[in-house]
């Protein structure tokens, strides 16, 4: 059937319509896709100035982690001054590093790290803030920030009390050792109980073993011209002769270590008792908490018991010739940077000793003064006889063990003058360092910031 003139223009505007109908379609699409693209393009630029800025978080808190860790306390600083205290620790330690990019101001509970640019893109940059929450604890919240967006990461750090690596040694010198004759160091359960840090930075001849000498732990010296010299018939770590050298049981130049300064202050006001030379016995006696004046050099024979504190003025040459049994702590009161040959400890018998905690309620808090034998900054300490245990920290300004000395050392033994320590003879030290968690009593020590991973958070804003 042949389509008329009307039939044909009514289907061609049919199909205009319907034409105009799919454009607007597509056209709706189009604007669809294209909001939908624009949309898209903005999430992922938000999201990647959202990663940005936790970078920036991240960044923030490796920096601040890095500098926290140097942060050092002294331990009788109060509580209430703890966050002071960190401020002028990291201040003082961004100065004399040169650090111009990080600075810290301090209010009178916040410390405040200004922002720190990491790019100039976006105005990537952190900043930080650090509250004490209370004794034990300092709270941080490190800011990363890109353009106007910001994100928080929240860690602790706790206080602690750092142990001293000096102490992880069973013999630290900042003199030279020098040991002759058939000498043993060994460690009573583990060989590293007997290393050795030798300072010796001004000789050369920072160690030596003639004869028959051994060492069970390694030695580390951190003087890195040192010249040590080890027998052919002696042995450090297992290894005999120029072995032991060759073989890196002995290290040349390792990292030096601190020495912590002695307090003999610390145990004066425990002191009741003074002993006097014109009626006092020097033989078989008992002393307790006792003062030994200067210049009163007293010779003690016989069995001699002491219990507390001797507490040794200087000068003085105290010498105890007989069996000695010490329930306590010796103090030598010198200078440590000025010592004199008119001090000296001498124990020319047999030494034996036992914990300050064994001693009765009557001794009151020094039975809390742990960990130390002997301490004598500016004294020269000699033991001549063999003790079956010292229980505690040997410390002097020189330290000699001759004869047939020797025993069981809980602790170590650290000579802080700058002559050689001398072992000679057929001494024979056992160092048991076993549970030694807490430094000695009596060494002035500081606290650090542990940083504590598991309190990490990201808290909103």
């Amino acid at each position: 059937m042949a389509l008329t003139k009307n039939t044909l223009q009514n289907r061609r505007g049919a199909i205009l319509i319907i034409s105009m109908i799919f454009v607007l379609i597509f056209s709706a699409l189009a604007v669809s896709m294209a909001t939908m693209s624009g949309t898209n393009v903005q999430l992922a630029s938000n999201q990647r100035k959202l990663n940005s800025t936790l970078s920036a978080a991240h960044s923030g808190l490796e920096a601040m982690q890095y500098w926290m860790k140097r942060v050092t306390i002294p331990d009788s600083t109060s509580p209430s001054n703890y966050l002071s205290t960190v401020f002028s620790s990291l201040q003082n330690d961004l100065a004399a590093n040169s650090i111009t990019n990080i600075s810290a101001s301090y209010s009178s509970s916040t410390i405040t790290i200004p922002p720190v640019m990491l790019a100039t893109a976006d105005n990537m940059n952190f900043e930080a803030t650090i509250e004490q929450l209370n004794n034990n604890t300092l709270q941080m919240d490190v800011i990363g920030r890109s353009d106007q967006i910001t994100r928080t990461i929240r860690v602790n750090y706790n206080i602690a009390l750092k142990k001293h690596p000096i102490f992880d040694y069973g013999i630290a010198t900042k003199g030279p050792l020098h040991l002759q004759g058939s000498i043993e160091v060994n460690g009573l359960n583990d060989t590293t109980e007997a290393n050795v840090y030798i300072e010796s930075t001004n000789n050369n001849d920072a160690l030596s073993l003639t004869g028959n000498c051994t060492i069970a732990g390694d030695v580390s010296i951190s003087n890195p011209l040192a010249n040590p010299s080890v027998s052919n018939s002696s042995s450090i770590g297992g290894e005999t002769g120029q072995d032991a050298i060759d073989n890196q049981q002995v290290t040349i130049g390792a990292p030096s270590t601190d020495f912590p300064i002695p307090n003999p202050a610390a145990f004066e006001h425990y002191v009741v008792n003074t002993f006097d030379p014109a009626t006092d016995t020097t033989t078989d006696m008992t002393l307790e908490n006792i003062r030994i004046p200067a210049g009163t050099n007293p010779l003690f024979s016989g069995h001699v018991t002491l219990k507390g504190i001797v507490f040794i003025e200087t000068p003085n040459i105290v010498t105890f010739t007989g069996n000695t049994d010490v329930i306590g702590v010796v103090i030598g009161d010198g200078d440590l940077d000025y010592p004199s040959d008119d001090n000296q400890i001498i124990f020319r018998g047999n030494v034996d000793s036992s914990s300050v905690s064994q001693l009765d309620a009557t001794f009151g808090d020094i039975t809390q003064e742990t960990g130390t034998f002997l301490m004598a900054p500016g004294f020269d300490a000699s033991f001549g006889g063999s003790f079956n245990t010292i229980n505690g920290a040997i410390a002097a300004s020189g330290i000699e063990f001759f004869g047939s000395a020797g025993g069981t050392v809980n602790g170590s033994i650290i000579n802080y003058g700058e002559n050689p320590m001398t072992l000679l003879g057929s001494v024979d030290l056992v160092f048991n360092r076993s549970g030694i968690t807490e430094n000695p009593a009596g060494f002035e020590t500081y606290m650090v910031l542990e940083f504590q991973p598991e309190t990490y958070s990201e808290p909103v804003p």
